[in-house]
């Protein structure tokens, strides 16, 4: 084997090796942040996916529509509407009629419970911060543009996964 043919072939199994501990890795991780979900959904009283909700609503500008939440949790709009139905009754958001049209109904954040939601998080991500300390700019910036990757990835998962799509492999 030549010089470069044997660095490539050692670059390729490293890469190899590096990509398997990244699946297993990101396996754990996701394990991981699910069960941190359940366990805080349990503490609350809410499904996970409804907890979720109210974490996305939290990033909101005000009000959404249903629509707005079956947009942003990939539910349906029928499933969207039960959600937001237990919501209501856990007393973490209302209904509101539209100020300029009257015929539509917007969701809003109850601010005492999410301000409540607010302090059980910084109680419980307290050091989440301390865990980028070691991190320079230039990785944290990696590490943000690798979080919205797969944020838009997993959007498009769910979306395939709705549409009964999962014939072929989607492509990078």
């Amino acid at each position: 084997m030549s010089g470069k043919a044997g660095k490539a072939g050692k670059a390729g199994k490293e890469r190899e090796r590096l990509l398997d501990e990244l699946a297993t890795v990101s396996r754990r991780y996701m394990a991981s942040y699910a069960l941190f979900n359940q366990a805080v959904a349990d503490r609350i009283g809410l499904h996970p996916t409804d907890l979720q909700c109210v974490n996305l609503l939290g990033l909101e500008d005000g009000p959404v529509t249903t629509g707005r939440i079956a947009e942003l949790t990939g539910l349906t709009t029928g499933s969207a509407t039960r959600l937001v139905d237990r919501l209501e009754r856990a007393g973490y958001v209302v209904r509101e009629r539209d100020a300029v049209d009257r015929r539509r109904v917007l969701v809003a954040t109850v601010p005492e419970k999410i301000a409540e939601f607010g302090r059980m998080w910084d109680r419980l991500g307290g050091g989440w911060f301390a865990l980028f300390d070691t991190v320079d700019d230039a990785e944290l910036a990696l590490i943000i543009g690798h979080m919205r990757r797969t944020v838009d990835f997993s959007a498009a998962q769910v979306a395939r996964l709705r549409g009964g799509d999962l014939d072929e492999p989607e492509a990078p």
